[in-house]
């Protein structure tokens, strides 16, 4: 049912260019900017902030911990929607743009937290906009990454009978996006969206409270009081702090994302009305308000009709702009190509001397802990896929069902796993394994929801009718999944699991180095490396141990990701 749009074995095959050189050294370059600012931070900064557990305070936590998740998911899906078109127009780019999205969003977060920290607080000395950037800047950087994979692979699998249709309608570059790029974004949007929130929860304890060296970097949040709580051994503070969280949760499933989520099936490529679709209380609501019918009538139509005018132009003269301009446009690209070459050179062999000063053990370290951790992550992608495909499967294909576990799953991906991971510990000091099984378990609890979302909306994104069609012919469930579920969710199913192997790495940081009941528990890998060195300012160890696993992921980009992504995009692109 999904055929090959052009021939998968000519397109399939993919040379070495110059940027599988550049990129790399680009990734050198900027975390050795972002470690060598950090490690010439001198101040002696303290947060005047002392979290308080009083119950009390909880709103005003949760308050401020929304304003920052708000501005982090804003920036997000900007940064979203302009990368991931950036690279989808332009080829030139799209072969810097979509490998080094890969490196960035497989670079775990949390290694460079101490750096950006300290790299902002010297920005701003003494002041607290320092860590309220560092934070929301974090945040961001674990919600965008899937947003921008979902968007990137939606344009590249749009069926190209839509884009001949816009051709043949002369269709400005403004009105194509408009009509038909963004609205073939949406469901993946939506639904990644809710798995970014979901990981912008995730990881909050560590962004909003932070103890380097002697230096402690602490945000009044939600996050902050979990992590107090926790550390206090507090029960009924951090219970107190999971059922705000998992309120808040809650009222914006109900409010934002169901509504979000039943509003997208418009945009589904569709010939057959499905039978069961995904309903919401509160969207039938404002579709039926007159109150709303007045302020779409008389602000949001004429704004819409206002900015379409802006950004409207003559199709006759747009071949002509386009071969005017066409020469400037890539001389300008290869000017600003060669300027971030000679800086990616620059700061290469900064970072090489840097690294020259590392003795021998620290490097048997790094390579040590980078084999062991890349076990875990391919144990825990696995594990992750046995459990999530069938689940989001099952849960894409009935709305009703949907209905009812889309907010549980939100809840699950949302708690962070490290509040409760004290709990966990206990229950592995008593049957054996400790650590590096409890490693691996939060690990698939800080990954396996990518997959899940991912998967869903893959699913929901399948035409109704292929369905039916199926049932028509009487296939079996093992052919269903073989030439329709499986092939329909694969360009989701790629993404989900790039982006899931990034939280795998996260998540490594915090699982493989703990601290508990006065105790340090470590595990060997890369991320308890990178937390160890956090923890002393070993800058030139930190600097490797994040340098290696970035090299891991340009290797893996090259050889695994990159030729999913082109299978995805020539042979099973939906055709309308």
């Amino acid at each position: 049912m999904f055929q090959p749009t052009i021939d998968p074995k000519s397109e399939f095959r993919t040379r070495w260019s110059i940027g599988d050189v550049l990129l790399p050294l680009a990734i050198v370059s900027l975390i050795f900017i972002i470690v060598q600012t950090a490690s010439k931070f001198a101040g002696t900064y303290d947060s005047e902030y002392v979290i308080n557990l009083s119950l009390s305070l909880l709103p005003n936590y949760a308050l401020q911990t929304l304003v920052r998740m708000l501005a982090a998911y804003g920036l997000s899906l900007l940064f979203s929607l302009v990368y991931a078109y950036v690279a989808y127009r332009s080829s030139t780019w799209s072969k810097i743009l979509i490998p080094l999205l890969d490196i960035l969003q497989s670079i775990p977060v949390l290694s460079f937290l101490p750096a950006v920290v300290l790299a902002l607080v010297g920005l701003f000395p003494g002041q607290r906009l320092g860590i309220e950037l560092a934070s929301i800047l974090l945040i961001f950087t674990g919600m965008t990454w899937n947003m921008t994979f979902s968007f990137y692979q939606s344009l590249s699998s749009i069926p190209k009978e839509l884009i001949e249709a816009s051709q043949v309608y002369r269709l400005s570059a403004w009105q194509r996006f408009w009509t038909v790029e963004l609205p073939s974004g949406v469901v993946g949007l939506v639904w990644n969206s809710v798995m970014s929130v979901a990981g912008g929860w995730f990881f909050l304890m560590q962004t909003e409270s932070f103890t380097l060296s002697n230096r402690n970097f602490t945000l009044p949040g939600l996050g902050s009081f979990l992590k107090a709580a926790a550390d206090q051994g507090d029960n009924v503070a951090i219970l107190w702090g999971i059922i705000v969280l998992i309120s808040i949760i809650t009222i914006i499933d109900y409010f934002v994302w169901r509504p979000m989520i039943a509003w997208a099936e418009k945009f589904k490529h569709e010939t057959v009305e499905a039978t069961q679709v995904p309903e919401s209380r509160v969207l039938d609501f404002l579709r039926r308000s007159p109150t709303m019918r007045i302020i779409g009538d008389r602000l949001f139509s004429p704004l819409s009709e206002s900015v379409n005018h802006v950004f409207r132009t003559k199709a006759d003269f747009a071949p002509l702009q386009t071969h005017k301009n066409y020469k400037w446009i890539n001389w300008l690209n290869w000017i600003l190509i060669g300027l971030v070459g000679f800086i990616v050179l620059g700061g290469t062999l900064e970072a090489a001397l840097l690294l020259g000063q590392m003795p021998l053990s620290s490097w048997q370290q790094v390579l040590t802990g980078a084999l062991f951790t890349s076990i875990r992550v391919l144990v825990v992608l696995i594990l992750s896929l046995l459990i999530t495909v069938p689940i989001g499967v099952t849960i894409g294909r009935s709305p009703k069902l949907a209905q009812i576990l889309q907010p549980i799953v939100q809840i699950a991906a949302s708690v962070p796993a490290t509040a409760l991971f004290p709990i966990l510990l206990l229950g592995l000091a008593n049957i054996g394994g400790g650590l590096d099984i409890g490693a691996v378990i939060l690990m698939t609890l800080g990954s396996m929801w990518y997959i899940l979302f991912n998967v869903i909306a893959g699913a929901q994104a399948i035409p109704s009718e292929l369905f039916e069609a199926a049932r028509v012919y009487k296939l079996s469930p093992l052919e269903r999944w073989r030439t329709l579920i499986l092939p329909g969710i694969f360009p989701y199913l790629v993404t989900g699991i790039i982006t899931a192997v990034g939280g795998a790495w996260n998540a490594s940081i915090a699982g493989e180095y703990i601290k508990f009941q006065g105790k340090v528990l470590t595990a060997t890998g890369l991320g308890s490396t990178i937390t160890q060195a956090s923890d002393i300012g070993d800058f030139p160890l930190l600097l490797a141990s994040t340098i290696v696993m970035s090299l891991l992921v340009v290797t893996t980009n090259r050889l695994v990701w990159r030729p999913l992504y082109r299978l995805a995009q020539v042979k099973y692109q939906l055709l309308v």
